[in-house]
Order: C-alpha cells, then sequence, then structure tokens
C-alpha cells in the first residue's frame, strides 16, 4: 500500500481538486480489469487510487492529511476497501468507469423527443448593384418543417405515448456486471423506447412519428446595403424544425457577387477607367458618365494626365445601417491619337514646332509621375 496519496494519483501536492479529478479518472480507466486484464497488482492499484482520492477530493480531510494526519488511518472510519457513500466512493468510481457508454457523460432520465433543428447553409449570387444598394430575394430552401396532422406530438390523431413499461419511464434500464472489483450495475438506454421513456404505438402516418416532414420552403431574404463575397447573413429560426415539435434552427446565407464589366470594388469604394482624348485632357473637358446611380459629369481639368483620378463623393458602396455610402474613383485613360491623313500629321508637327518638341529630351519622371504611383501602390501605401 502506497501511503504517499499524492504520489499515488500522480499528482503535485498544491494541485487543483481538477487536477486530482482528471487525474483519479485517468488511472481508474488505466486500472479497469478491461484494460489492465490479468495483471496481478490491478485490484490492489485501484484500491490505493481511491483511498488518495477519498482523502485528496475532501477539503476537510487534504487539509488534515496536509498537516501530517491520514484521515483513513485505522478508527478513523474508514469503510472496507475505501468504498464509502461519499465523495470518491463507489459510485464516484462507478460513474468513472462507465461514463463513456453513455456518450460521455452520466445518463439520468429519459432523452426527450423535442430537440432543436439543425442549422442550414446556403449559397446567393448577386450582381454587384445589388450588392451595392441591398435588395430583396426569396430563395427557396429544402428544409424539414412542423407536421401539421400531428402538430409535433409524432402521434396519430386522437393518441397519444403511453409510459414505457420495460423502463418504467426513466428511459435507462440497468444490469449486473462482474469484475474483479465485485458486482457492478451498468446503464445503457432501453431498447424498447430507445432511451425516451415513453412508446409511440399510433405513429403519425403523416411524418412516420418524427413530428416533421421535409419540404422546399420559400424565405425572404433581406439583403442589406454592402454585402460581399464571403458574407455570410443569418436568418433566425428558418433552419430546419427539430424533431417532436422541437424548434427550428437558423438559417445562414453566403453572399457570391459577381464581377461587373465596368466597375472593380475595394472595400467600400468603386473604381472604373475612363478614356478621354488628348485633345480633351490637353484642353479640359466635361464628360458624362454612366454610374450606378445613373449619369453624371465628371470634369477634366486642362493638362490632365495618364493615371489621375477623378473621385465622385458618396457614389460607392453602401455602408449598411450608417446610411453613408463609399466614393466613385474615375481613373482618367489618356488616348494617343494616331495620325490617319498627312493633314493630321501636319497638325501634329506643327503643335511639336510651337511647343519646341520638334527632338524631345528623354526625361525621367520624378515624385508624382505615373511610375511614382504605381510604386505607391504595390507598396500599399
Amino acid at each position: 500500500m502506497n501511503n504517499d496519496y499524492y504520489e499515488t494519483l500522480g499528482v503535485a501536492r498544491n494541485a487543483s481538486p481538477e487536477d486530482i479529478k482528471k487525474s483519479y479518472r485517468r488511472l481508474c480507466r488505466e486500472l479497469h480489469p478491461d484494460v489492465a486484464g490479468a495483471s496481478p497488482d490491478a485490484e490492489e492499484r485501484i484500491k490505493d487510487v481511491n483511498r488518495a482520492y477519498q482523502v485528496l477530493s475532501d477539503p476537510d480531510k487534504r487539509q488534515q492529511y496536509d498537516l501530517g494526519a491520514d484521515p483513513l488511518a485505522p478508527g478513523g472510519g474508514e469503510a472496507p476497501f475505501g468504498f464509502s457513500g461519499g465523495a470518491g466512493g463507489f459510485q464516484d468510481l462507478f460513474d468513472t468507469l462507465f461514463t463513456a457508454a453513455t456518450g460521455g457523460a452520466a445518463m439520468r432520465g429519459p432523452a426527450p423527443r423535442r430537440t432543436r433543428g439543425r442549422d442550414l447553409l446556403e449559397s446567393l449570387t448577386l450582381d454587384l448593384p445589388e450588392a451595392v444598394f441591398g435588395t430583396s430575394r426569396d430563395l427557396t430552401v429544402p428544409t424539414f418543417a412542423h407536421c401539421e396532422t400531428c402538430q409535433g406530438t409524432c402521434c396519430a390523431p386522437g393518441t397519444s405515448p403511453r409510459r414505457c413499461q420495460t423502463c418504467g419511464g426513466r428511459g435507462m434500464v440497468s444490469r449486473v456486471v462482474r469484475s474483479l472489483l465485485g458486482d457492478m450495475r451498468t446503464s445503457s438506454p432501453c431498447p424498447d423506447c430507445q432511451g425516451f421513456g415513453s412508446v409511440i404505438d399510433s405513429p403519425c402516418p403523416e411524418c412516420a412519428g418524427t413530428g416533421r416532414v421535409r419540404l422546399r420552403v420559400k424565405v425572404a431574404v433581406d439583403v442589406p446595403a454592402g454585402v460581399g463575397t464571403g458574407t455570410r447573413l443569418r436568418i433566425q429560426g428558418h433552419g430546419e424544425a427539430g424533431p417532436g415539435g422541437g424548434p427550428a434552427g437558423d438559417l445562414y446565407i453566403d453572399i457570391r457577387v459577381k464581377a461587373h464589366p465596368d466597375f472593380v470594388r475595394d472595400g467600400d469604394d468603386l473604381h472604373c477607367t475612363l478614356q478621354v482624348p488628348m485633345t480633351a485632357a490637353a484642353l479640359g473637358a466635361t464628360l458624362t458618365v454612366n454610374t450606378l446611380d445613373g449619369e453624371r459629369e465628371v470634369s477634366i481639368n486642362p493638362g490632365t494626365a495618364y493615371g489621375e483620378v477623378v473621385t465622385l463623393d458618396g457614389l460607392g458602396v453602401g455602408r449598411g445601417m450608417s446610411g453613408t455610402r463609399g466614393d466613385l474613383r474615375v481613373h482618367i485613360e489618356v488616348q494617343t491619337p494616331t495620325p490617319s491623313s498627312d493633314e493630321e500629321r501636319d497638325l501634329l508637327r506643327t503643335l511639336a514646332a510651337m511647343r519646341g518638341e520638334e527632338h524631345p529630351e528623354a526625361k525621367l519622371a520624378h515624385a508624382g509621375g505615373v511610375f511614382s504611383r504605381l510604386k505607391d501602390k504595390l507598396a500599399g501605401r
């Protein structure tokens, strides 16, 4: 017999109650006859483990032990083999050894027929204007709905479940198993009522006793302004109806936004490219652009260079409930003409002579040029 209870459980002297409990359960599983087999010292070790847990799991007994006294010493009221009715006794050992057989938790009482339904996940593809301004769409969803014939009771009209005679309505049945530790009682779901504690003799013919039927349901989806690809919307209570009349789960909708031929989205802003003749860029002009909000005028200042950006405030993507919007950024693309006649070539030569550009010199662009702006963009500035 090992009288160092901390060493027996394999924990430090300052171990928390939770650590002591975890170590105790681990050792019980390792020393169980189904695992340890015919190990000659398994029975003695489980007795030591149980004694140690009785002391260390009880704050008062642990305090006495830490002060040098053994609460389980002769005269201390020890039960045979340390199996007492309190914490750490036979029932605790029983729960530990057979918790796995009940799905990870000791089962108490019948299982409910009425449970929550599963969540559903659907996808919805939008055009860019729908994502910018928001929209309403109808989505047809295959799901489970409550059975109207039985109203979720699972029984045929005019009937009701009866109490299971096998388990007496407890949902569990017990049996005795002999082991090296003696007779041990195990519990499992009743085979006649499947753990529900009641039996349905006349199941509903419409739903086959499940309380729900499969349907295709049309759901109205209100899409707020500003959604984008990857946005997930949640519509509460529009998932599958639960068995036995249980509450419905939720419906989740993944949004995908199709690419637009003219506009590119960047956060709350939209970007587009406007082709401007060289003469309009040089002299200045006012051009009309088709935006998502209809036609808008864009002012081109004299001397506008290739790559400059004109911002139209408030014509970008909606920002949800705030009511505000991003901007539309118009990128200017100056078109360089290709002379198609001698007259046009003569006019361009005359212009070059007037500007002293007949023999142009190569000059590298400094900060502010197109290449500089490209470097800034690539650097994420």
